[in-house]
């Protein structure tokens, strides 16, 4: 689904076609934070810099991300 359909889906009448065009902006919203996270992470950003930008905890962030990205450098 590209963005004109998706963000034509999210005002839809129908709920089935509403909310398979929210799940389908959450998933996108998780990629993007991921891919910024990684970002500001290889830039040498704390995790409380990021977590501010976000507006959650340092520990919130922590540990959403921080076992994903050792994860991602070891290769799993």
């Amino acid at each position: 689904m590209d963005s004109l359909d998706l963000a034509a889906s999210v005002g839809s009448a129908d709920p089935a076609v509403g909310l398979r065009a929210v799940a389908s902006l959450r998933r996108l919203a998780e990629q993007l934070e991921s891919l910024q996270v990684d970002r500001a992470r290889d830039l040498g950003w704390s995790w409380t810099q990021i977590a501010t930008e976000l507006g959650v905890s340092k520990q919130a962030v922590h540990q959403k991300h921080g076992t994903r990205r050792i994860e991602k450098t070891r290769g799993n």
